[in-house]
């Protein structure tokens, strides 16, 4: 699974969005989707799992949480490649 799917999955499962994660573009803005502070906390920590990371303490801002682009981004900053596959 890639990186984008990963983190599709897992707003699918953890963003309680108005929108089907699957559909929605890359640059679209998560919390005017309904993601709340609750389920990007929620959201973190299934990717963290997923890939094994950290998210740095300088990510754990709004900018971070806002797009599947930006948390791609992030995601890449702590090393996930774009063709990673998950852990579990």
């Amino acid at each position: 699974m890639s990186v984008e799917e990963t983190v599709r999955s897992a707003l699918t499962q953890y963003g309680g969005l108005a929108a089907d994660a699957s559909t929605i573009a890359v640059t679209d803005d998560l919390y005017r989707l309904g993601l709340t502070s609750h389920a990007s906390v929620n959201l973190m920590l299934a990717l963290e799992d997923e890939f094994g990371i950290e998210f740095t303490d300088t990510m754990l801002r709004r900018s971070t949480f806002e797009s599947i682009a930006t948390l791609q981004a992030a995601l890449a900053e702590l090393g996930v490649t774009t063709d990673a596959t998950t852990a579990g």
